[in-house]
């Protein structure tokens, strides 16, 4: 009280001061501008009361006509105004929300509040225009003290009309979820004529919930409210008017679980509640304030997940910390497992905790990540799909409520414009003063307007010369943060045009603000990449090897934002150090190599992303096993053995051939795993398959899906998923390879003559004399190149040990023609090369891709069941190969939530988090790539 009997004192005098000055100069003349921005505008910076004073101290005021303001003319006028459109003489113009450009008058003082200050795109065209025409601004949104506060705000009319929305969007939320609540009788805060009246029908609601008229599934509810400001202030009386209790972070768990129905509960979260300083812990305000990049946040864990409803009210620095990330939104929108609770048909729990936030800050992109595009007044919610990273105008279907008006306050026009009219009348003698076209230097006023001044004389005040840092890093932002439309297009740079390239391509084409460039070394795939980049107006080709210009890769990778490497999995660590160097996110599908996991720290060091195994195998296998590893957990369940195969095979209709196999790729990787080590674990005993071709010698007969012949063979090394897939208790682990029968016993064939050894052979340099494969198989065999034909088929049956189905494979794949090599250096890379060709796809054959899990399980009640998940692709021979499908989509997925933000875990990432899988299981299904699984019984084995 004291505070503002002197400000009204100072104001006096000042006034005084001015008018004795004004015998010998001219009036003072303050301009009220009209709200344009949107039709719900109709609040004023002052209300005709203020007017009125500002009058008699001898201040002329002049109030552009507006039939959209709360308050009418008549008030104005009849409080001393002049009503007129011109305010050419007026020095200076005050407004609540930013003005048209277009009527931006020169040489003027404008004050409102102008969302410039963290380099907010939409509005740095407003900037430019006002540094163009000399016009100095005050911003109401720096006006604070000494102790940083704001002095000037709408925030608690931001509070009490947010609370109210909120209310009204959750009880249509829970109806939308099957549940009739008293918050249905709770209107929109513009719907009634004051605060008082919306507090009745609260209060109304509240009565009914006390009486324990609460549905009983739906559990306990939580409110919780973040800062202490005026913004929570205002939400929290509101609140008020509700049974409620207050409780302390630390006991959200336990009402959660345990809280009365007859009651809501509130929760208000400071900063140091949730805040800790990245190295070290703890939390220190002072430092936070001056360097919030050193601090994170255990928000979404500590606070949000217990939350029920969400209101956000906190400045938020783009440098702190934020409260839900997106990442985070796809932990807390999981389903939630509360047994305690009821559930039936009629009474359906909830789909998780948190159904609500009213983000009042409206700061999109800012500490409610997600929210990257503010609701209206005429659309006042949104429902945020994490999984689907996509908000929608419903309240029914998966996803968080989310109400984000950035006029709130203005839903009570007339009690908002009152109330910040009180708190800035006391510096409009001191805004006065501003004279736009004397010095910055030369405007003596108080340090909380002069330091408010964002703008003046054609530059950045010194205060906010930091803006101009800001564009320039809004510019490259690519890098670091989500997609928004306010940002510049992303570019991707996909490396190989092979096989599997298209679908990726075509996926990420989809989206027009995104520029993809396809780089491939070859002739014959820079062909490919001209191809691809020929279908879609947003695609361009490049050739670019990187083998010999790492230059030039290091020049690609720094213009693109991603590195999509669809190269062999050798290559790729040269990659990963280029994108290390420049900052830029990577994405494979290969396995993740002892040499990738070397880099894991210094990706971690430059910030940089680098998400790997999102194929088929690794990829689309991670995320189905983990989805129902997942689910066998909450429901209190162990997993006993986990079995999982899987191939890219021909169809059946197109699998006759020798090895009963055909090549959409390079035959090199599929040959070269036919001597491949393996190890896997069978009933709690580790198996180690040695390199050299062992690994067709462990080949097991495949019972499901009988129609298809199958044999498998182990993968690598099984045993040390137990670990990252969380199933130590499992005394089965074993991941393989699907081949339809007869494959395994010609590999042995090939093996047994050499042919996919890796070692160089003087006999197949590629400068070396002229050799057919006849002659080739002689010099295997160790007999003379004329030998007699019938004696070579002899020598190689022996060689065979006699074998007919491997000798009938050397002799079906033309190995004794006459038919000249083209020389690779290597056995296996001059085998690769030819079965490539002799065993590609024809323009009418189709490819097959085949995964299974065989998951046995222990439930909570001790029985056993087996858990069995197929999946079956088809290639489209006049479309994407099955294989290409399986591979190309998931890295594409992956690949954008990248670039959106929705992975941010720096270093190397594998999908094995339900933030990552399951919004690539639910969006491969709309691409037609889906799982079918079924449960069985199983007799129990202790």
């Amino acid at each position: 009280m004291t505070s503002m009997i002197r400000s009204q004192f100072l104001f006096r005098r000042a006034c005084s001061a001015r008018c004795v000055a004004t015998q010998a100069t001219k009036m003072p003349v303050l301009g009220i501008r009209r709200e344009t921005i949107n039709p719900w505008e109709r609040r004023a910076p002052l209300s005709p009361h203020h007017v009125g004073r500002l009058v008699k101290s001898g201040v002329k005021v002049i109030v552009q006509p507006s039939n959209r303001r709360a308050y009418p003319a008549e008030m104005y006028t009849n409080f001393g105004a002049k009503m007129q459109e011109s305010l050419d003489e007026c020095s200076v113009i005050m407004g609540v929300k930013t003005a048209p450009i277009d009527m931006l008058l020169p040489n003027k003082t404008y004050c409102f509040f102008s969302h410039t200050i963290k380099a907010q795109a939409d509005n740095m065209q407003l900037l430019d225009a006002m540094l163009a025409r000399n016009i100095r601004l005050i911003d109401y949104e720096k006006m604070v003290n000494d102790q940083g506060q704001r002095v000037v705000a709408f925030g608690k009319y931001a509070g009490v009309a947010g609370m109210i929305d909120i209310l009204h969007g959750l009880g249509l939320r829970l109806l939308a979820l099957g549940h009739h609540t008293p918050f249905l009788h709770i209107g929109l805060a513009h719907n009634y004529r004051c605060t008082a009246n919306a507090e009745q029908a609260i209060r109304d609601a509240g009565y009914e919930i006390s009486l324990g008229l609460m549905p009983e599934s739906i559990g306990p509810l939580t409110f919780v409210f973040t800062g202490t400001g005026n913004v929570s202030q205002g939400a929290q009386e509101v609140f008020q008017e509700l049974p409620y209790e207050y409780i302390e972070p630390h006991h959200l768990p336990t009402v959660a679980q345990h809280g009365s129905r007859k009651k809501l509960y509130a929760c208000v979260v400071s900063r140091e509640d949730h805040l800790y300083k990245k190295v070290g812990g703890g939390f220190d305000a002072e430092e936070y304030e001056n360097h919030p990049e050193l601090y994170a946040s255990s928000f979404s864990t500590k606070i949000a997940q217990y939350a029920t409803v969400l209101i956000n009210g906190i400045y938020w620095d783009p440098n702190a910390p934020k409260l839900i990330s997106i990442p985070d939104a796809k932990m807390l929108l999981q389903p939630s497992n509360q047994p305690w609770l009821p559930e039936g048909v009629g009474e359906p729990s909830l789909p998780h905790r948190l159904l609500a936030i009213c983000d009042i800050s409206a700061d999109p992109g800012g500490s409610i990540e997600f929210m990257n595009e503010c609701t209206t007044i005429e659309k006042p919610f949104c429902l945020y799909d994490a999984d689907e990273n996509k908000s929608t105008e419903n309240f029914s279907g998966p996803g968080v409520l989310v109400c984000s008006i950035d006029n709130m306050p203005t839903q009570l026009p007339q009690e908002a414009t009152d109330f910040f009219g009180d708190k800035l009348f006391p510096y409009v003698s001191e805004m006065l003063k501003s004279d736009a076209t004397q010095s910055f230097d030369a405007f003596d006023c108080d340090k909380v307007v002069k330091d408010a001044v964002i703008c003046s004389n054609g530059s950045l005040t010194p205060n906010f010369e930091y803006i101009t840092d800001l564009r320039k890093k809004s510019r490259s932002r690519h890098k670091v943060g989500p997609a928004t439309d306010s940002h510049p297009s992303k570019k991707v740079l996909v490396l190989g045009a092979g096989y599997v390239s298209l679908p990726l391509v075509e996926y990420l084409s989809r989206d027009e603000h995104l520029n993809i460039t396809v780089a491939d070394q070859a002739s014959v795939m820079q062909n490919e990449a001209s191809k691809i980049s020929s279908k879609f107006d947003n695609v361009s080709p490049l050739v670019l090897d990187i083998s010999e210009n790492a230059e030039a890769l290091d020049n690609m990778v720094a213009e693109h934002d991603v590195v999509v490497s669809l190269l062999p999995y050798a290559l790729h660590p040269q990659v990963a150090t280029s994108c290390i160097k420049h900052k830029t996110n990577m994405v494979t599908s290969s396995y993740v190599s002892d040499e990738l996991w070397a880099l894991d720290q210094a990706a971690r060091d430059s910030g940089v992303t680098m998400v790997n195994e999102v194929g088929l195998d690794p990829g689309i296998d991670h995320l189905l096993a983990l989805q129902c590893f997942h689910d066998v957990k909450e429901k209190g369940g162990t997993v006993k053995s986990f079995v999982s195969y899987c191939g890219g095979l021909p169809a059946p209709e197109d699998s006759e051939n020798p090895l009963r196999y055909k090549f959409s790729w390079s035959p090199w990787g599929v040959l070269r795993n036919a001597r491949s080590a393996a190890r896997y674990l069978m009933n709690n005993k580790v198996v180690d398959v040695p390199e050299g071709g062992a690994v067709l010698d462990a080949r097991q007969d495949i019972d499901f899906l009988p129609g298809f012949n199958l044999e498998g063979i182990p993968n690598r090394d099984s045993t040390k998923y137990a670990v990252p897939y969380g199933i130590e208790s499992a005394h089965t682990i074993l991941r393989g390879t699907l081949r339809f029968k007869g494959y395994c016993e010609a590999m042995k064939g090939l093996s047994k003559l050499d042919m996919i050894n890796e070692e160089p052979h003087s006999y197949l340099h590629p400068l070396g004399p002229e050799l057919t494969w006849r002659d080739y198989i002689c010099t295997l065999l160790g007999k003379p190149h004329d030998i007699l034909p019938d004696a070579l088929k002899d020598a190689l049956y022996e060689r065979l040990e006699y074998n007919k189905h491997q000798f009938q494979t050397i002799m079906n794949l033309g190995l004794l023609e006459n038919q000249p090599i083209e020389k690779k250096d290597t056995p296996l890379a001059t085998l690769s090369h030819y079965l490539g060709k002799r065993l590609s796809y024809g323009s009418n054959e189709r490819d097959l891709v085949i995964l299974r899990h065989e998951i046995a399980v222990e439930r909570a009640d001790k029985g056993m069941e087996q858990r069995s998940i197929s999946l079956v692709v088809y290639g489209d021979p006049n479309g994407y190969s099955a294989m290409a499908k399986c591979v190309g989509y998931p890295a594409a997925i992956a690949t954008k939530m990248v670039l959106e933000g929705e992975i941010q875990e720096k270093g190397i990432v594998t999908p094995l988090v339900p933030e990552i899988y399951r919004p690539m299981l639910h969006r491969l299904a709309c691409e037609g790539i889906s799982a079918n699984e079924t449960v069985s019984m199983l007799e129990y084995i202790p």
